[in-house]
């Protein structure tokens, strides 16, 4: 895990409430919008990263300075871009094991955590 990049690119799903919620919550950080955030079912959003729609529907995908980061890693670059802060990705080096363990629970159990109306239905013109 390297030190952030100025801006990157967060390849989420937009049929999921939970991730749309949390998705939500990085853009309210993000207030000079250095992160492009789009739907993996968006027509060729994972191939733009170097991803499979497969990949991306098992994991959050981030993409900055030619690197491809998934699961927690992915989330935590992500913040430390919005947040031009190096915390996330240092509390990360010290806690990836346990972050990505419970990432994977997340990811596993996403359709029933609370969240708000799923991106693809309140933005169908962005999703294939």
């Amino acid at each position: 895990m390297t030190i952030p990049a100025d801006t990157g690119t967060l390849v989420f799903d937009g049929e999921c409430g939970f991730c749309t919620r949390a998705l939500g919550w990085l853009e309210r950080l993000d207030r000079r919008s250095r992160i492009t955030t789009v739907p993996l079912q968006r027509t060729g959003a994972p191939e733009s990263i170097g991803s499979t729609p497969q990949a991306c529907r098992a994991s959050l995908h981030w993409r900055a300075d030619g690197h491809t980061a998934t699961g927690a890693e992915a989330v935590n670059l992500a913040l430390a871009v919005a947040t031009r802060s190096t915390l996330p990705v240092l509390l990360y080096r010290r806690t990836a094991g346990l972050q990505e363990r419970a990432y994977t629970w997340v990811a596993a159990h996403r359709g029933k955590l609370p969240g708000v109306t799923p991106w693809c239905e309140t933005h169908p013109d962005s999703c294939a």
